[in-house]
């Protein structure tokens, strides 16, 4: 790669992003005030389709922003996420020509002669780069993300505008303060900008997950490899929802896949895949029957300091026990502040949701008669009618992609119609858990890894 990163958020990249997604905004937020200010209702569906219609010709980091918060339950009113749910974050695809200059930029004049084939054509698109399939000189099939040109200067200006968003939030419905939850997609939606860290979190994962044998990891190209291209070995597999009709014993087989491939790694190294997006995995097959799940994606990684997971299961004890002070030291170190009896009956309507089929002995769905899109919806409605009257509350920022990652999860199993025992599988995960011996495996995890210990 060249020593001058001329697309290191560069101004006037920076600058016209700004003005495009600001004219957007703009207009969305003159429109909720002018609603307001004339006896209107600011959440109402026509502003939210409004703002949905705003974002939907934008693309790039702004487009991942919107999804993003529309999985987060109540984050935004839910008159939002339903629209913001159906936008897709694909950017336009680069043309082959401009893929070649893209390659050069990151491998040189002689990109091409690394490898033995290159597909100038993407086989996939997303919000910050696309993937083109490859081949090494051996012969190996390759997955090669390429990054979009000037996502620094427009992931930056984007999260302006986020900013604007969470102050508008903040106006209309005080009752969640949002501005660790905005600190939080921040600094996880730069990290995913850096493919150096992504190869670190995919070789975390590879290290953390090798003695579970239903999720494979990709292996990563490190001599094919830069800041802004990604080289990973090509995991043949199929969708998972072309297996939402399969006999129940695969179906649970992927759904117990899933469950490990989140909670394994979080229960052994503090770090969570923030991104349960249906697109970041694919069922693998042995001998014509499906076997497990390829995990895809490295870039929305979340690393925790292991009190964090202390937290969980503390939580999970408490809620188990009916251990009223276990369970307000699990809220305490996870950050929530200034508590009262009242706020921490707001705070167990979710907990006790969220870990409800995990304290719960025996097979069963995820949750009963509930569709994928709608889990947790109802949940996040009471509590965030109770924190109108009783809140507000700062939600901290370690919590946004662990909330996240739970609802994605528990969509998933509904999708697959899941029937398992999931106490037993954590049960399993936290056997013997201790403090000391998760700060001791992470550190060495990280230190193999490459990647800092968290704060």
């Amino acid at each position: 790669m060249a020593e001058s990163d001329r697309e290191a958020n560069r101004f006037s990249a920076r600058a016209a992003r700004y003005a495009r997604v600001g004219a957007n905004m703009g207009g969305v937020a003159a429109r909720m005030a002018g609603s307001r200010l004339f006896g209107g209702d600011a959440r109402d569906a026509s502003n939210a389709a409004v703002l949905a219609q705003a974002l939907g010709g934008l693309k790039g980091p702004i487009m991942k922003v919107a999804q993003l918060l529309a999985t987060i339950p109540d984050l935004i009113p839910p008159e939002y996420a339903a629209e913001l749910q159906k936008l897709q974050s694909e950017a336009p695809p680069m043309g082959a020509a401009f893929v070649k200059r893209r390659m050069q930029a990151e491998l040189g004049p002689q990109w091409q002669s690394r490898f033995g084939s290159f597909d100038l054509n993407p086989a996939a698109a997303a919000s910050l780069g696309q993937v083109h399939r490859a081949t090494t000189k051996d012969g190996e099939k390759l997955a090669c993300k390429l990054q979009y040109p000037d996502m620094q200067s427009a992931v930056e200006a984007d999260l302006k505008q986020l900013e604007l968003v969470f102050a508008l939030h903040r106006r209309m419905d005080p009752a969640i303060d949002t501005r660790e939850i905005a600190k939080e997609i921040g600094e996880r939606v730069r990290e995913e900008l850096d493919y150096e860290r992504e190869a670190k979190h995919a070789a975390l994962y590879a290290q953390t997950l090798s003695d579970v044998e239903e999720v494979r990891v990709p292996g990563v190209r490190p001599e094919l490899s830069t800041k802004r291209l990604l080289s990973l070995e090509w995991l043949e597999g199929e969708k998972i929802l072309g297996f939402t009709e399969a006999p129940v014993e695969i179906r649970n087989r992927l759904a117990v896949a899933m469950f490990k491939a989140w909670w394994h790694p979080f229960s052994h190294a503090a770090v969570i895949h923030g991104d349960p997006h249906l697109g970041n995995y694919t069922v693998f097959s042995n001998d014509g029957e499906a076997r497990g799940i390829n995990l895809l994606d490295y870039g929305c990684i979340r690393i925790f300091h292991p009190r964090f997971v202390g937290g969980v299961v503390d939580l999970y004890r408490g809620l188990q026990t009916d251990d009223r002070a276990r369970v307000v030291h699990a809220y305490e170190t996870w950050g929530f502040k200034s508590l009262s009896n009242e706020l921490i009956d707001i705070l167990n309507i979710w907990a006790r949701f969220i870990y409800a089929p995990l304290l719960d002995d025996r097979v069963r769905t995820v949750a009963d008669g509930v569709k994928p899109g709608e889990y947790g919806r109802r949940q996040a409605f009471e509590v965030h009618k109770a924190l109108k009257e009783k809140g507000p509350v700062t939600v901290p920022r370690e919590f946004v992609f662990m909330d996240r990652a739970a609802v994605g999860l528990g969509a998933v199993f509904l999708h697959l119609k899941a029937e398992l025992n999931y106490h037993r599988l954590f049960e399993n995960e936290i056997e013997r858990f201790s403090l000391e011996n998760l700060e001791q495996k992470q550190r060495e995890a990280l230190a193999a890894s490459g990647l800092p210990n968290p704060v």
